[in-house]
């Protein structure tokens, strides 16, 4: 049973979660893949879901972001019932980030992340100095206002992460959905891409995250997810939740669990069969 994670002010007073769903049943056509399955994201942290593949985590995380219709309970954002809200008051409070998204040939770094703006407009609102402002803000906070005038495909992968996230920014909103943000990515970029999430989480917003690499998850999150099959296998800080049992019983990993010696949380070392100087299962390899 997952645990129930209630973020608590320094006074000790509850907060409101910004995002929750309630016995979420989720399919594809007859398959169903996530069966009334509870989740809470807490404000103000970066929330990481991880499992196995085909697990649902990006079902669950388009659920949330109400790209897809749940076929029973519902998803609240700050206590509403998300499939009653209109569209255009969703993008104002939630911003998304799929899977490898794909901008139209030619379109500049400026115009994609002007894009982010369209929850905004209306024929009352048009484009505005405001915009603008917000625009230049966006491409400035993730270092990318060098490249405004570059076109999108013509970027690296690393630097084409950083400006959709920049889209993302331009919405305005404190809430941010990423699903594998680091896919396709090397490490130093995938690192890099990271560091720039923790550093908008730190500027105040809540983040929802969805990563295949189990030790970038436990570095950059305070709060996991773990999925199986469809349900919530575990929830809590990386601290409380990663160890070897858990990681056995959700990927069926054979793994040890220590101190990260640069970090403060545990660092996962997988065991396989082959190069391994002590398999602590079955003492010494030979």
């Amino acid at each position: 049973m997952a645990a129930q994670f209630t973020a608590r002010t320094a006074a000790g007073v509850e907060d409101v979660p910004r995002l929750a769903a309630r016995g979420i049943t989720v399919g594809y056509g007859d398959r169903t893949v996530i069966d009334q399955l509870d989740v809470t994201v807490p404000p103000g942290v970066i929330t990481t879901i991880i499992g196995p593949n085909g697990c649902g985590k990006s079902t669950l995380l388009r659920t949330l972001s109400r790209l897809l219709k749940p076929a029973g309970g519902s998803v609240v954002l700050d206590g509403e019932d998300i499939g009653r809200l209109r569209t255009r008051d969703v993008a104002k409070k939630l911003g998304l980030l799929p899977q490898a998204p794909v901008a139209p040939e030619g379109l500049t770094v400026a115009d994609l992340v002007a894009r982010g703006r369209h929850p905004h407009q209306s024929w009352l609102r048009q484009w505005s100095s405001d915009d603008a402002d917000v625009v230049r803000r966006a491409l400035a906070m993730t270092g990318v206002a060098e490249l405004a005038d570059r076109p999108v495909d013509s970027l690296s992968g690393g630097q084409r992460q950083r400006v959709w996230i920049s889209m993302t920014l331009a919405q305005g909103t404190d809430l941010l959905l990423l699903d594998e943000p680091t896919t396709y990515l090397d490490l130093a970029h995938a690192i890099d891409v990271l560091d720039l999430v923790d550093d908008l989480h730190e500027s105040g917003r809540t983040v929802v995250m969805v990563l295949h690499d189990l030790n970038l998850a436990t570095r950059y999150s305070d709060n996991l997810v773990v999925m199986r099959a469809g349900a919530v296998l575990a929830q809590g800080h990386p601290r409380d939740v990663i160890t070897a049992e858990l990681l056995h019983e959700a990927f069926g990993l054979r793994a040890e669990v220590i101190e990260d010696p640069v970090g403060d949380r545990p660092l996962i070392v997988p065991i396989g069969r082959t190069h391994v100087r002590h398999d602590p299962c079955n003492g010494p390899a030979r």
